[in-house]
């Protein structure tokens, strides 16, 4: 099969497309299909196994029952529209207008893929860090643009502020910042936020921000970066509530942007999905408003979750890396003796019927090399799955 330039460029970038020019599967995908081929308790994808707040759910139930069923608003609902605006102002007192600066869209990932698709140019620069979401890569790759990476290495997965400011230039449009940061759980500090603000003013670059993870801090408190001073007048924040309220099928996200920024990611948005999730709209809004005790609960079940995962991991003889935020545990294989984690991990399930991802899925081949033994494990899981992946973990280095 022939694929076309573009889509090829495109296929790469995203790690699709294998040396022998053939679409390949996603690490993802190839190791979700492993787990149920052999049973194996699958840790590899970023998905709750448990349902949200009682409140969440039951307002989508009635807004089904209610009718409001067809095609929403293009913008979005107003009273999740509101809702947003309300949570910005709550969380971290920025003052948004629910009418000009806020869009939402079919979860975070097209709120990504509009703004990017809509604010560059063949040619221009994004700078990300790495390892990075998937998604960055390949829509980077469809819009034609350069993507350059500052690298997060272990152990604690922070950026080198002297590679930062060399990363950035006047060719650079997109400053792509993911905090908190998936997949290694890191929170990048006021230090790093301001400067990546000053960069952004020095070469005339845009801000966008992926804070899908915002409620999901263990420890330190997330600081959007449109809060820095200055930032906000080139800053597109984006994030969803699919991580905080358990409700990742639902696929409602969202961004808040100055006007002139808004009004051609709208232009591309609307050509994406049009409009998305009308039942679910307005329950996400209901999420949006619950008092911040219920934020904090579920930061903390999350937390001891990811307690009882590192142990059992670190039981196994992994090295641990504890992550400041997010669902996922980065675990080094090297001290079991294996420099390889994609061959790990697709050795798993039969050593301990248990799957993971290699973080080289998150990062360009050419930098393998400072990930080659990590992996990432999912504990955004019931503790009964845990345990039991913790105690099948247990026996690992004795089977190598």
């Amino acid at each position: 099969m022939t694929i076309p330039g573009a889509w090829s460029r495109t296929a790469r970038a995203a790690m699709l497309l294998g040396d022998d020019g053939m679409l390949h599967p996603t690490i993802f995908a190839e190791m979700s299909a492993l787990a149920a081929s052999t049973g194996s308790i699958n840790l590899g994808q970023g998905f709750p196994d448990e349902s949200g707040p009682r409140e969440v759910l039951d307002a989508a139930c009635r807004a089904i029952a209610d009718g409001h069923n067809q095609y929403p608003p293009g913008m979005g609902v107003a009273v999740l529209r509101a809702a947003i605006a309300d949570h910005q102002q709550r969380f971290y007192g920025m003052p948004v207008d629910p009418g000009t600066q806020v869009l939402v869209t079919a979860g975070a990932t097209e709120a990504l893929a509009a703004t990017l698709l809509a604010l560059l140019e063949p040619g221009d620069e994004v700078v990300t860090l790495e390892p990075f979401y998937d998604a960055y890569a390949a829509i980077i790759g469809l819009a034609g643009a350069v993507h350059r990476t500052v690298r997060l290495r272990a152990p604690d997965f922070q950026p080198d502020l002297d590679e930062l400011v060399d990363a950035v230039t006047d060719r650079t449009r997109v400053i792509l910042v993911n905090t908190p940061h998936n997949p290694t759980g890191s929170v990048l500090p006021a230090e790093t936020l301001q400067l990546i603000v000053e960069l952004a003013h020095r070469h005339d670059a845009i801000i966008v921000t992926d804070e899908v993870y915002e409620h999901l801090t263990y420890d330190v408190a997330h600081v959007p970066v449109a809060t820095v001073p200055v930032a906000r007048e080139r800053t597109v924040t984006i994030s969803s509530g699919g991580k905080t309220f358990n409700t990742t099928g639902w696929k409602v996200g969202w961004l808040v942007a100055p006007p002139e920024l808004l009004g051609p990611i709208v232009a591309v948005k609307q050509y994406l999905t049009y409009v998305n999730g009308a039942p679910f709209q307005p329950a996400i809004a209901v999420g949006l408003g619950l008092p911040r005790e219920r934020f904090d609960a579920i930061a903390l079940d999350l937390r001891i979750k990811r307690d009882i995962l590192a142990a059992g991991l670190s039981a196994a003889g992994f090295g641990v890396t504890l992550p400041q935020a997010g669902y996922f545990v980065i675990a080094d294989a090297a001290p079991l003796g294996f420099d390889d984690a994609a061959a790990l991990c697709r050795r798993l399930p039969d050593l301990a019927g248990v799957v993971g991802v290699p973080v080289t899925a998150f990062v360009h081949p050419e930098h393998h090399g400072d990930y080659r033994s990590l992996v990432r494990f999912a504990f955004c899981k019931r503790i009964d799955v845990l345990e039991t992946a913790s105690a099948q973990l247990a026996g690992l280095s004795a089977r190598t």
